[in-house]
C-alpha cells in the first residue's frame, strides 16, 4: 500500500497564524499534526507517502525533506488550488498506480493510530473503507447514512438537516476504482470535487465500500479552539521524560515532558504540559494542558490549557494567560495599565504590550 497525504489547503479558519505558516506544521504537544500524519501511515507499515502540497509547498518540503527521519520515501504532488479532495487523488494517479492507498488529511489527529484500519482493509476484499465517528455538529461534516445491517447508503457533504451523526473523519482507503470515480464526478456548487461524491459513486456503481465506525477521539485541527483540544489529548497520551534542567527551587510533577537543553528555575510546572528544547522558565507557572515549544523564555508569567509556538517570550505578565494560542516570535509583556482577562490567538511575530496594575 501506499499513503497520500492532502496538506495544500490555505488554512483560513487558523488566521492569522496561517497567515505566515502552513496549518500542517503548527505543533500538537510539540510535534507538527503534520509529522504526526506521516508517522501513523509509517507505523501502519506504509513507506511510500506522496503529500499534495499548494501555496505552503515550499515550507513543507523544508519541514519534512524527503522523508529520512521517519526511514520513508516522500513524493511532493503540487496542486495548483484547492480544488477538493477528489481532485487531489485525481491528480495523484501517477504516484498512485494501481497500488491500494490510505488518505489522510493533514491537519486530522485521531486516537490510536490507523495500524489497525490499514491491517482490515489490507485483508479484505474492500473497494474502499471509509473512517466514520459521532459528532456534535454533523453539519459541518460529509455524513453517512447506514442502513440497518450497517451498509452505506448515501453520503452526503455539509447537509442543512443531516440524516445521522456519523462524520466522515478525514481517513479514507481506496483502490485503484476511485480513480474511475474522480473522474467521473464532476464540480459540487462550491468549486470543488467532493470526496464523498467519488464515494457516492462507487456505492452506486456496486462496489464495496465498507464503513468503519471509531470508538475513540478525533479533532480536525482547523480551528484555535481545535488546537487546544489535540494539544489537551495528546498531552493526556505522552509518556513523561525529563530531559532538560530543573533546579532544586522547582515543582514539576509526574505528567510533563521536559525536552534537552530546557531550564526550569525557581518555576512549577502542573501536567500534562510538556516545555520545548532550550526553552527557559524562570520564576513561573505553567499549568495542565500547556506545550511551549523550542527556543522560548517565560518569565515571571503564569499560562495555562495553551500552545506557545517557537522562539516567543512571554516576561512579566500579572495575570494568568489561559485558552491561547500564540504563534512564532511573539513578545508579550506588561504595559503600565490595570489589565482585565488575558486570552489570546497571536500570529508570527507580534509584539503585544499588556496593560499592568501599576496604576490604578
Amino acid at each position: 500500500m501506499k499513503g497520500l497525504i492532502l496538506s495544500g489547503g490555505k488554512g483560513t479558519r487558523l488566521y492569522p497564524l496561517t497567515f505566515t505558516s502552513a496549518k500542517q506544521l503548527i505543533p500538537v504537544a510539540n510535534k507538527p499534526v503534520l509529522f504526526r500524519v506521516i508517522e501513523a501511515i509509517k507505523d501502519a507499515g506504509i513507506t511510500e507517502i506522496g503529500i499534495v502540497v499548494g501555496d505552503t509547498a515550499e515550507e513543507i518540503k523544508r519541514a519534512v525533506r524527503r522523508g529520512g527521519r521517519w526511514d520513508v520515501d516522500i513524493t511532493f504532488i503540487p496542486q495548483d488550488a484547492p480544488l477538493g479532495l477528489a481532485h487531489a487523488v485525481k491528480i495523484s494517479e501517477d504516484f498512485l498506480g494501481s497500488d491500494r492507498f490510505v488518505m489522510f488529511l493533514g491537519d486530522n489527529v485521531i486516537q490510536g493510530g490507523i495500524s489497525p484500519l490499514i491491517a482490515q482493509f489490507a485483508e479484505s476484499h474492500y473497494n474502499s473503507q471509509i473512517v466514520l465517528t459521532k459528532v456534535d455538529q454533523p453539519e459541518q461534516y460529509g455524513v453517512a447514512e447506514l442502513d440497518q445491517s450497517g451498509r452505506i447508503v448515501r453520503l452526503i457533504e455539509k447537509p442543512k438537516d443531516p440524516p445521522s451523526d456519523l462524520a466522515l473523519v478525514g481517513i479514507y482507503m481506496f483502490d485503484q476504482h476511485i480513480f474511475e470515480a474522480v473522474k467521473a464526478i464532476t464540480p459540487s456548487w462550491r468549486g470543488e470535487l467532493e470526496i464523498t461524491d467519488a464515494i457516492q459513486w462507487l456505492v452506486n456503481q456496486g462496489y464495496n465500500v465498507h464503513p468503519y465506525i471509531h470508538r475513540g477521539w478525533w479533532i480536525d485541527t482547523g480551528r484555535p479552539g481545535d488546537m487546544l483540544e489535540a494539544n489537551s489529548l495528546v498531552l493526556e497520551e505522552l509518556t513523561p521524560t525529563i530531559d532538560g534542567y530543573v533546579d532544586r527551587d522547582s515543582e514539576v510533577d509526574s505528567r510533563v515532558t521536559i525536552e534537552q537543553g530546557a531550564e526550569v528555575i525557581n518555576s512549577v510546572i502542573r501536567g500534562p504540559a510538556i516545555i520545548g528544547r532550550d526553552t527557559r522558565l524562570i520564576n513561573a507557572y505553567v499549568g495542565p494542558f500547556t506545550s511551549i515549544y523550542h527556543h522560548c523564555v517565560i518569565e515571571n508569567a503564569e499560562i495555562s490549557r495553551s500552545i506557545v509556538l517557537e522562539n516567543s517570550q512571554i516576561r512579566n505578565i500579572n495575570r494568568r494567560i489561559e485558552d491561547s494560542l500564540i504563534g512564532r516570535n511573539v513578545t508579550l509583556h506588561r504595559s503600565p495599565i490595570r489589565p482585565r482577562a488575558y486570552k489570546f490567538t497571536l500570529g508570527d511575530f507580534s509584539n503585544v504590550g499588556l496593560l499592568g496594575d501599576s496604576e490604578h
